[in-house]
């Protein structure tokens, strides 16, 4: 080869390096399956210098080769015809998981004329690669009619790593397709809940208020046990209608529209009114409050009655999980700009594992065919939704099982 021929060639090389480059870093930075699919093909075409390009990706779940895309053809029509991986180029290609270069293809028997006949395209010589990655095919990049000459190994070695970005690069786009897929799913999961959740709140309080004016009626009027009775449902429907307040509030808070109200409160107002909700349950068990805060007002800048809620259900989870006869810890201390407030009690526990599921909305600690505890396990959902909305945090901590669960909440002082 002559001097200028070697300094030709060289430049071809450089050429060809800087634009496998450049497709190295689109096929990087794009995520569209069909804009890649033809992206890889244009530079396949540009690259070999050659009239048209194609693409056949494996379906897996029909064992076969399809047209995925192809130089100036309609991917769609190009899909109907099925190539087959017995008796075709592309077959033979995938199977062997090598390169195949034919210089004269309508003399091959392996050659596949119906898609030639399909898209009125003539085929005459052809360069096929498979496309890897790791270690599977995923199909088989091809690139037909060369402009001038044939085919050489030359090709067959720049077709290959082409091939290869290629390959990796339909992955990422499948795998992103998938997982959009599955997070739509969950979002119309979640929609068709949270809708059930907002109508069964709905729909259930008028009945509700209903048969609390009765039960309120007889109470008073009826004596002795008739009036126990009344009583009962009073207590029973009275706690029914808290736990639609539950869904309801998580229903808003998922719905983001959860309407805040703040105003400078101190800490030690919102726990006395928290504990002042709870005290008759707890006191129903024999549950002692223990205070852990100084008279000092350390001040909030929160919506009060949403701030007391969240320590609510804090309070009514101790309560659930605490043994008769034990004491609830409600603390709270300033801690900088911040403020710390805490409830502690020495029920179950909480595995290490599960500390943060338990913010879960439904989740229960406890299999649901033995469960003990009751409640819809929403209650920690809510509070740590109320919470976070204001700027603050809440976690839990716990030792294990049978070692108690603190849970703490940090929120911003008021300045």
């Amino acid at each position: 080869m002559t001097k200028t021929g070697q300094l030709r060639d060289l430049s071809l090389r450089h050429q060809q390096l800087l634009r496998l480059v450049e497709l190295s870093v689109i096929l990087n930075s794009t995520l569209d399956l069909d804009e890649l699919l033809q992206q890889i093909t244009a530079t396949a075409t540009e690259l070999l210098e050659c009239e048209a390009a194609s693409i056949l990706l494996y379906d897996d779940k029909n064992p076969r080769l399809y047209f995925a895309a192809a130089t100036g053809s309609d991917p769609a029509k190009l899909a109907e015809i099925p190539v087959p991986m017995e008796g075709s180029i592309a077959g033979t290609i995938f199977r062997t998981n090598q390169p195949l270069i034919l210089n004269n293809v309508e003399q091959d028997p392996r050659h596949f004329s119906q898609v030639s006949d399909h898209i009125k395209f003539k085929t005459q010589t052809l360069l096929g690669v498979p496309m890897p990655i790791k270690d599977r095919t995923v199909g088989v990049l091809e690139a037909v009619n060369k402009r001038e000459g044939v085919f050489t190994e030359s090709d067959a070695a720049l077709l290959s790593v082409t091939a290869a970005h290629a390959a990796i690069a339909i992955n990422n786009a499948r795998l992103l397709a998938t997982t959009r897929q599955a997070l739509e799913k969950v979002r119309e999961t979640n929609s068709i809940k949270s809708n059930f959740l907002a109508l069964a709140s709905h729909e259930l309080r008028t009945p509700l208020g209903i048969i609390i004016g009765y039960a309120t009626f007889l109470q008073e009027e009826a004596k002795g046990e008739l009036s126990d009775h009344a009583q009962q449902v009073l207590n029973a429907a009275s706690q029914m209608r808290s736990l639609l307040d539950q869904m309801n509030n998580l229903t808003l808070l998922q719905a983001d529209e959860m309407e805040m109200r703040p105003q400078k409160i101190s800490v030690q107002d919102i726990l006395n009114f928290a504990c002042d909700e709870i005290k008759y349950f707890a006191a129903r068990r024999d549950l002692s409050l223990v205070y852990a805060f100084e008279d000092t007002p350390i001040y909030l800048n929160v919506d009060p009655e949403k701030t007391t809620l969240a320590f609510v259900n804090l309070l009514n989870n101790a309560i659930r999980f605490s043994p008769e006869g034990s004491e609830i810890v409600i603390g709270a201390v300033e801690d900088g700009n911040k403020v710390m407030a805490w409830v502690q009690d020495h029920g179950i526990g909480i595995p290490t594992d599960k500390l943060q599921k338990v913010f879960e909305e439904f989740y229960q600690i406890e299999p649901p065919n033995t469960r003990r505890y009751g409640g819809l396990g929403i209650g920690l959902t809510i509070a740590k939704g109320l919470i976070e909305v204001q700027g603050g945090a809440i976690w839990a901590e716990s030792e294990g099982a049978g070692k108690g669960s603190t849970f703490k909440v940090v929120l911003p002082k008021a300045e």
